[in-house]
């Protein structure tokens, strides 16, 4: 009850923040609307006993009275559909705002990695057509409430035991209560299924795995999968569609007993003479819409259910992000150094990714010294980018800690350190902007620089890129786009890097494979580019610079090389101190030296 109580709280303040007066605009003219239905059978009623008793001043005033309520039900009608469509348009724009800010603030990258997050973001898209009204179920109850009351006031007045008919449609109500229940389980359980679904859709739609789609024959299989995934979810919904068909017919007849026996109790008081033409006009008309009243009572139920449920995959993101913030604001906070004196060490660090039991990093020693250039190689899974994601604090470490200057870095804030920090990824975005911005971005202040982001694209190796492009700066990029044009995968790593390069002032720059979609040779240039660069850092904020990278010709040039195998820096040394060791580093230096022989 409690956490229903507090959905039904945030249903409220969604709704509130989107758009309060149309909030208050929705409920009222919902509430009052569908009392104009009501109220029209005692008109109904009046024009009934005025025509039996030859009336006319009586049926004029019957008449008055439904002329005026049709066209109050008509004017409320209207109203309420233009505030409820505009409502619902900025509601829908308010939880995406919502949403981007939930997900995108929270502090670190762990939440991406967890199957109980990814399974909530998608029932959080399933339920979006409820989530982008989830006010209207109150006041459309309060309606069916208020209309309800209404029409049993009027047909006990006539004779008590018409009060009873509601209770004939509680087992209809109580069969719509367990069904929705039994479909909130459904989607719960076919969480994962439905993320399958959609992921084998784009992968046999988008242009990223065209290529090995037709390369490998894979449509076939993609469709099978996806026909197989489908079923096994209908399957399931089958079940639960004809327990609950069952469930609701069963309901059904016992209110219509009910009806009937109501019905019953009307003619023969009217036949007794206790009731009037115009009473048993209206008591047939109500009870009528008795019948209507259920049947919405019993959708409204389906719909709060529905309704409750979404704002409770909501409720649960928000509380994520405010538990990731406490947790974030418990550390005590110290101020990020203008520049490096020491540098940034690890102790003992370990780090092991959530829902798993074996760790990706253990027992991890060592010093990145101030201004200095520390390569990072080895073989694939052996832990690399994982050692960048712990600089940048994507993730916090399981074990141990990283100091910046002697302070740990988890009392830096994770926004002011990401500030002074900088980084190009081998598996950079693609950002659809025009190129300015694609690049601007790296730096928010001086998106609309023209001459800074001229210089990143300099320093990251894509000076030439503009003066290939038919608007320059201006061209729209991505061909989803109206006008918008593609790029090579070179280029739009030049353009990832370049925005690495926005930033100058900086304590850390991470380049983790960087240039793999680039030759050897243009490689080879551009990390030149990026020592001499590194090396400017260094003697004015004492910048790190991290390198990970295949390319052994590549790496020589830094002050410092870590060798990373099975978790662990298994060595620690200049190219000349690693290739005398004669150990890890210099099997794998002759390998690929003997490569380009």
């Amino acid at each position: 009850m409690r956490e229903a109580l507090a959905n039904a709280a945030t249903m409220v303040r969604l709704s509130w923040a989107a758009d309060r007066w149309r909030s208050v605009g929705a409920l009222l003219t919902v509430t009052f609307l569908p009392l104009t239905g009501s109220m029209r059978a005692v008109g109904v009623a009046v024009v009934a006993d005025g025509v039996v008793r030859s009336r006319s001043s009586r049926v004029a005033t019957g008449v008055i009275v439904i002329a005026a309520l049709t066209g109050a039900q008509h004017v409320l009608e209207w109203a309420s559909i233009a505030l409820r469509m505009r409502l619902r348009e900025h509601t829908v724009l308010y939880l995406d705002q919502r949403v981007m800010e939930l997900v995108g603030g929270l502090p670190g990258m762990e939440h991406h990695e967890r199957p109980d997050y990814s399974d909530r973001l998608e029932l959080l898209a399933r339920h979006r057509s409820q989530l982008v009204n989830p006010f209207m179920p109150i006041p459309w109850t309060l309606a069916a409430v208020v209309q309800l009351g209404a029409t049993m006031a009027l047909l006990g007045r006539l004779h008590p035991a018409l009060w009873l008919l509601p209770v004939a449609a509680v087992p209809t109500l109580l069969a719509s209560i367990r069904n929705e229940r039994r479909w909130r389980n459904m989607w719960r359980d076919n969480a994962e299924d439905h993320r399958l679904l959609t992921r084998l859709f784009e992968v046999g739609t988008k242009p990223d795995a065209a290529k090995e789609v037709r390369l490998f024959g894979l449509a076939g299989d993609l469709h099978r999968r996806h026909v197989e995934t489908f079923e096994r979810i209908e399957c399931r919904r089958r079940g639960v569609s004809v327990q609950g068909a069952v469930l609701k017919g069963l309901g059904w007849a016992v209110f219509a007993g009910g009806y009937m026996a109501a019905v019953v109790l009307v003619v023969r008081r009217a036949v007794a003479g206790d009731l009037s033409v115009g009473d048993a006009v209206l008591v047939l008309g109500l009870g009528g819409q008795v019948n209507g009243q259920v049947s919405e009572l019993v959708y409204l139920t389906s719909w709060w259910s529905r309704t409750v449920e979404a704002v409770g995959h909501y409720r649960w993101l928000v509380d994520r992000s405010r538990e990731a913030a406490a947790a974030d604001a418990m550390v005590e906070r110290l101020p990020v150094p203008n520049r490096l004196a020491s540098g940034i060490t690890f102790a003992g660090v370990g780090f092991t990714y959530p829902t798993t039991d074996t760790p990706v990093l253990s027992g991890v020693d060592l010093h990145l010294p101030a201004g200095a250039i520390v390569a990072v190689v080895g073989e694939n899974g052996a832990g690399k980018t994982t050692l960048v994601k712990l600089l940048l604090r994507f993730y916090e470490p399981t074990a141990g800690a990283i100091t910046v200057d002697g302070t740990d870095l988890r009392r830096l804030g994770a926004a002011e350190w990401r500030a002074r920090t900088s980084a190009g990824f081998q598996d950079f975005a693609r950002l659809f902007f025009t190129a300015q911005r694609s690049v601007g971005v790296g730096l928010l202040d001086d998106l609309d620089d023209e001459p800074a982001v001229l210089g990143a694209l300099d320093r990251g190796g894509g000076a030439g890129l503009p003066d290939g492009l038919p608007h320059r700066l201006a061209t729209q990029l991505g061909p989803e786009f109206d006008g918008g044009i593609d790029l090579s995968a070179g280029q739009w790593q030049k353009v990832a890097l370049s925005r690495a390069m926005m930033r100058e002032d900086l304590l850390l720059l991470v380049l983790d494979e960087p240039t793999a979609s680039l030759d050897a040779a243009t490689e080879h240039t551009l990390f030149e580019r990026f020592t001499d660069q590194a090396r400017r850092a260094a003697t004015t904020t004492g910048a790190v610079t991290v390198l990970v990278s295949h390319r052994f010709s590549t790496v020589r040039m830094a002050d410092l090389i870590l060798v990373v195998a099975g978790g662990r820096v298994t060595e620690v040394g200049t190219h000349r101190e690693l290739v005398d060791l004669d150990g890890h580093y210099a099997e794998l230096y002759r390998l690929q030296a003997r490569s380009y022989t």
